[in-house]
């Protein structure tokens, strides 16, 4: 009995633990920033929502900025014409899964699965299939790990706990404001109804935002696309 609590242990510590640490900590195999940018980039996770995310949408265009969007393939199927004023507006769509689930619980086929229905989605609305992808909470197996080849796995260097409303915009704007820097790839959320968070969560990033943009443009830095970095 012993020598099989050992096994599974050993296991799960190379399935989920070993490309966590290569991932996360790292950073191989995936994009967690782009140290020679003097850019920056800003993501977005959970979306699109029909209330946050046009008002975010809003925000970008007002100050000329492109961002990246990993979508959730059903959220995507739901709001077509999010996704097509995303394209339209210039910005850059990338997949984060068909349904908000952990890549830890599920079968690398389910996986496939849900990547290959998720970019399907995506480019019969855009015409352009994507292959930027985030998976939910930057979770990978060694499956993934080593069959991903065909995407780019994009992870982030600064994340500012936008899921949450504690705090309100006030927490959003001090963090990102204070650990910021060129060649970043900030993690935020334009959708609330994910696990953990909170629904009302993306009006504190959006109230947030207008302040950072406004500070990062007085500091000389300009936002683009994760492709233009």
């Amino acid at each position: 009995m012993f020598k099989i609590i050992l096994f599974v242990l050993f296991f799960l510590a190379l399935y989920w633990l070993v490309p966590f640490l290569l991932t996360a900590g790292a950073g191989i195999g995936v994009v967690k920033r782009k140290e020679t940018s003097e850019k920056v980039a800003f993501t977005f996770d959970d979306g699109p929502n029909p209330i946050y995310t046009p008002q975010l949408l809003d925000l970008l265009k007002k100050n000329n900025i492109k961002a990246t969007f990993f979508v959730v393939g059903s959220k995507a199927e739901k709001y077509p014409e999010l996704l097509s004023r995303m394209h339209a507006e210039g910005h850059l769509i990338g997949m984060h899964n068909y349904v908000h689930k952990s890549n830890w619980v599920m079968a690398p086929w389910t996986v496939r699965k849900h990547l290959t229905k998720t970019s399907s989605i995506i480019e019969k609305i855009t015409g352009e299939r994507p292959i930027y992808y985030r998976p939910p909470w930057g979770l990978l197996t060694l499956v993934d790990f080593l069959l991903m080849k065909p995407y780019k796995i994009i992870h982030w260097s600064v994340m500012a706990d936008d899921w949450s409303s504690k705090g309100g915009s006030a927490k959003v704007e001090k963090r990102l404001l204070q650990s910021i820097k060129k060649g970043a790839v900030v993690l935020l959320h334009d959708c609330g109804e994910t696990a953990g968070a909170d629904v009302d969560a993306p009006i504190n990033t959006i109230t947030a935002l207008k302040k950072v943009f406004k500070e990062l443009s007085d500091r000389g830095m300009s936002c683009v696309r994760l492709d233009e970095m």
